[in-house]
């Protein structure tokens, strides 16, 4: 059982093997679960009542997407941080969901560490000043990377696989591999949805 200081993540996800298991996991980490089996459900809970904690969700769901449910929530007065779980042919969808308000995305599979890593800003609510701080720090790195690795970024972000991104480029797999190495190097991330994230509200073409 939670109280009001405990943290709290509300899992939304159709399916139930999923959901029990994120909730054990997080659970043994001393982390409150409330479990949804749709978008609807949650939306329900949300209606005339204050939810804590923050969200997670899967970006693909029978009833409503992510981004969706973002919306609606939002519509509804609630501003809890949202993290969306998503397949790698979801990137786009995903990046689409950030702009809409989602704070962080995950891929799957995931380990327990990613996930935690990703939920753990969601629950501290970190303050404005420390947001502004991370932003110029993003804005700085950007401003490191050479042009080649800016295009390398570019595909990225609209969720390219390195052999698209290749062919656009006109280079090999491999030399993108290289770049898109640099790249989280010098923006500081250890996966691509930790770049996606930080770059992606900060990024220009």
């Amino acid at each position: 059982m939670t109280t009001s200081h405990d943290p709290l993540v509300h899992v939304v996800d159709d399916d139930s093997a999923l959901r029990d298991s994120l909730a054990f996991m997080l659970e043994t980490n001393d982390i409150g679960t409330r479990l949804y089996a749709g978008a609807a459900e949650l939306l329900d809970a949300a209606t005339g009542t204050t939810l804590e904690g923050c969200i997670l969700t899967d970006v693909r769901m029978p009833d409503m997407n992510g981004i969706e449910l973002v919306r609606q929530l939002r519509a509804l007065g609630v501003t809890l941080p949202v993290v969306v779980m998503t397949g790698h042919a979801d990137v786009p969808l995903a990046i689409e969901a950030i702009r809409a308000g989602v704070q962080n995305f995950i891929e799957k599979p995931f380990t327990d560490e990613v996930l935690l890593d990703a939920l753990r800003p969601a629950l501290d609510n970190a303050s404005d000043v420390t947001a502004s701080a991370v932003d110029r720090l993003v804005v700085e790195r950007l401003e490191t990377l050479s042009t080649r690795e800016r295009q390398v970024l570019d595909g990225l972000i609209a969720g390219h696989a390195n052999k698209v991104i290749a062919y656009d480029l006109g280079i090999s797999p491999r030399t993108v591999e290289v770049y898109r190495a640099n790249v989280m190097t010098k923006m500081q991330v250890r996966s691509l949805s930790e770049l996606v994230r930080v770059t992606v509200l900060n990024h220009t073409a």
